[in-house]
């Protein structure tokens, strides 16, 4: 690369940042750091009425969340009012923007006239100056939007980084409005401006975009700017087949956070929604961004899978440290209304983890195996009459015994375990299910001698004590 790489994200604060956005976020930050370039976070909050701080905080966390650290920002738009009014003023005095008085009525009725025409319903370009033209007389009373002066003739013809070359006729596009009638600017325009300023050499977005760019390439010309090069990612699609929105179906980054989610695995399964490389299914960040050079990038749209996102976490979930899983699982359990002193969850709950991991396919799933363990344990009762039977209450009250004199360690619980089978003639599916039952509430847990160990003598005690 012969220029500095920069690349952006720039949601707009007017919900939670979705996952096709995290996932745009994820390829440009990828791409940078692959480049050795910056990443740059824009909050595009000059939609005033919807924008919130609640949204803005919620998109640093996400991002925080993530891992996707930014070189600079957060950048705000409503804080570059002043750019975009010199801008605003340039085009104007140069006769590539103007003013348009037309209120939302007549322009609703110029476009009822085109469609019984069978016509596009663009703008009719009553406002636009031109020669030898003489424009309506400016009403009272009625504040003007600015519109830029879209070229009339000739098409816009782009590279796209995923989709290849893109060409659109201007005859298909009118004069957008750039500023509304309170000089803010709108979307297409502070864009163009902020890129340019901020000196974004390559932009990765949706294909949702894609009729946005003629616009915007016509304003990086007629603001005489240098444009960078687009991306246009495919939509995400949900269960249903439709785009995966804000308003379907989508949830929050943070939902999956508090949904018991690694943010490692959420980033590995966003990379693979749209992008490959080779086989790989599992990779870490530091991988991707030695691999991710803006090639290998899906022209298909690419469907949400939870289940698939379920698996790998769980595999992420696996090899995770045990001590990080245990500082994880205690907020989970505090939400289930159980605290733990910090001794626990520096010493105790990381064995616990590492003992019951490879069970689980979240954090939440962790702590409602841990509930078992620091909490009170209740059998189901259909377990209960099927495993501890009259026939094996005597072998439970022997081995309860022997657990109450025994060392306390799993090579001599598992040895107790032993004894008390032969004493009774038992094989172990016999003894371990009513035990299991009894001290974990369910027939099925990991090894018997590790469950025991890892519960404690005197919960141990206690809970075969209910034979």
């Amino acid at each position: 690369m012969t220029t500095k790489i920069r690349t952006r994200i720039a949601p707009s604060p007017t919900g939670f940042l979705h996952l096709g956005t995290a996932r745009t976020a994820l390829y440009s930050w990828a791409y940078a750091r692959h480049f050795g370039g910056e990443f740059v976070l824009r909050i595009e909050d000059t939609d005033v009425a919807r924008s919130s701080q609640d949204s803005v905080d919620q998109i640093l966390e996400s991002m925080r969340w993530l891992g996707l650290d930014y070189d600079e920002g957060p950048i705000y738009q409503m804080q570059r009012l002043e750019r975009y009014k010199e801008l605003l003023d340039r085009l104007i005095l140069a006769g590539k923007a103007y003013h348009c008085y037309s209120t939302p009525e007549e322009l609703e009725a110029a476009r009822e006239a085109k469609r019984a025409k069978g016509e596009k319903t663009l703008y009719d370009g009553r406002w636009r100056p031109a020669s030898g033209k003489t424009l309506p007389a400016v009403p009272e009373g009625v504040q003007p939007v600015v519109r830029f002066c879209n070229p009339l003739d000739g098409d816009v013809t782009w590279d796209d980084l995923v989709k290849g070359p893109i060409t659109i006729s201007n005859r298909e596009i009118d004069d957008l409005i750039i500023a509304r009638t309170d000089g803010i600017p709108t979307y297409n325009f502070a864009v163009v401006v902020d890129d340019w300023d901020m000196q974004i050499s390559h932009v990765f977005r949706g294909d949702e975009h894609i009729n946005n760019t003629p616009w915007q390439i016509n304003i990086f010309n007629a603001l005489g700017a240098p444009q960078p090069l687009f991306g246009h990612c495919p939509v995400i699609l949900g269960g249903d087949g439709q785009k995966l929105s804000k308003r379907r179906g989508a949830v929050s980054v943070t939902a999956y956070e508090e949904g018991g989610y690694l943010p490692e695995a959420m980033l590995n399964y966003l990379a693979r929604l749209g992008w490959s490389h080779g086989d790989e299914e599992l990779f870490s960040s530091d991988q991707l961004v030695a691999w991710f050079d803006g090639t290998h990038l899906n022209k298909s749209p690419a469907q949400w899978d939870p289940v698939k996102l379920l698996w790998v976490n769980a595999q992420y979930i696996k090899h995770a440290d045990n001590n990080r899983l245990a500082m994880l699982v205690s907020k989970q359990l505090v939400k289930l209304g159980i605290t733990l002193e910090s001794s626990l969850v520096a010493g105790h709950l990381p064995q616990l983890c590492a003992l019951i991991k490879d069970r689980c396919d979240t954090t939440i799933e962790l702590a409602q195996w841990a509930t078992k363990f620091y909490g009170d344990v209740t059998p189901d009762a259909a377990e209960l009459s099927q495993h501890v039977t009259d026939a094996v209450r005597p072998a439970v009250a022997m081995l309860s015994e022997k657990l109450a004199r025994c060392n306390w360690d799993k090579l001599t619980i598992a040895a107790a375990i032993k004894e008390v089978l032969a004493a009774n003639g038992l094989k172990m599916p016999q003894l371990a299910m009513p035990v299991r039952v009894l001290v974990m509430g369910t027939a099925q847990t990991p090894s018997l001698d590790s469950v025991l160990e890892i519960c404690g003598r005197e919960k141990v005690i206690a809970r075969l004590g209910k034979a």
